[in-house]
C-alpha cells in the first residue's frame, strides 16, 4: 500500500518510495510497477501525476483526481507560481554552508519538443545541514567526506538537482547517472544500503481549486538515520 499524505476531492499526495517509477517509460521498459497504476488501484479511481520524481528519489508526489484539476496544477508547476519544493540529499564532499547554483541546462532528450538543442535557465538554492566522514578510502584520500544538504529548486528542469550538484563537484551519493559509480558501490557496501540519497521532503502550494495553502511533508525513511553516526559537524 502506498502511504497517502494528503487526500481531498481534487488532489492526492503520496510518499513515493525509492525505486518506484511514476509512470511507464521506454527508458525502463523492464519495469512493471508504477505509482500511477498502484495508486489508481488503491483508491479505485483515475489519477493524473502533477509532476514527477526520478525512480530513485523518494518523497512527496502529487496527483490530480480529475482532468480539470490536472490542467490547473500542471499549469502551476510549469509556471512555477506559488509552488515551493524542498529536498534533502547526501552528497560527496563538503559544500559551502549555503549558495545559489545558477547554471543553465540543456533540455534532456525525452523532453525535446523539436530536434534543435535548447538551453534552459536553471537555479537551485542549497544549504549544508551537516558534514561527516566515512572511514572509507577514496582515490588518494584516507576517508570519504559527505554532507547532508537541503535543496530548493527555483526552476523545474529534468534531473536539475542531480545535474546541478554534479556541476559544483558534489554529486549525490547513489546517483548512477550523474555521480561516481565506483564510489557509489563502495559507499553502499560500507553502510549496507543501496539507493540514490535524494528525498522530496516538502511541497508547499496553493490549492488549484480552493486556493487553500497546502504544505505536504514526507519524513525521510529510517535508512537516513545511518548517516547520523558519521556526522562530525551538524548545523541543523
Amino acid at each position: 500500500m502506498l502511504h497517502i499524505l494528503h487526500h481531498d476531492h481534487h488532489l492526492i499526495a503520496i510518499h513515493k518510495p525509492p525505486g518506484l517509477l511514476v509512470h511507464r517509460t521506454g527508458l525502463d521498459a523492464g519495469e512493471t510497477r508504477f505509482a500511477v497504476q498502484l495508486l489508481r488501484d488503491q483508491i479505485g479511481q483515475m489519477v493524473w501525476p502533477a509532476h514527477r520524481l526520478d525512480k530513485g528519489t523518494s518523497g512527496v508526489l502529487l496527483f490530480a483526481l480529475d482532468s480539470d484539476t490536472a490542467r490547473l496544477i500542471g499549469q502551476a508547476f510549469e509556471q512555477g507560481t506559488g509552488i515551493q519544493k524542498t529536498y534533502q540529499a547526501i552528497v560527496r564532499g563538503w559544500p559551502q554552508p549555503e549558495g545559489l547554483i545558477d547554471h543553465a541546462l540543456k533540455r534532456m532528450p525525452d523532453d525535446m519538443r523539436t530536434q534543435r538543442e535548447e538551453i534552459q535557465a536553471a537555479q537551485t538554492r542549497f544549504t549544508t545541514l551537516a558534514r561527516g566522514e566515512l572511514a572509507l578510502p577514496y582515490d588518494e584520500f584516507p576517508a570519504t567526506r559527505f554532507a547532508k544538504v537541503q535543496l530548493q529548486p527555483m526552476t523545474g528542469r529534468r534531473h536539475q538537482l542531480r545535474r546541478h550538484l554534479k556541476h559544483i563537484s558534489h554529486p549525490i551519493i547513489g546517483d548512477t547517472t550523474h555521480g561516481k559509480g565506483p564510489l557509489n558501490r563502495a559507499v553502499a557496501a560500507f553502510i549496507g544500503v543501496q539507493r540514490m540519497w535524494l528525498h522530496a521532503r516538502t511541497l508547499a502550494l496553493s490549492h488549484p481549486v480552493t486556493g487553500q495553502a497546502l504544505n505536504i511533508t514526507a519524513e525521510p525513511g529510517p535508512e537516513w538515520a545511518i548517516w547520523d553516526s558519521y556526522v562530525k559537524d551538524a548545523t541543523d
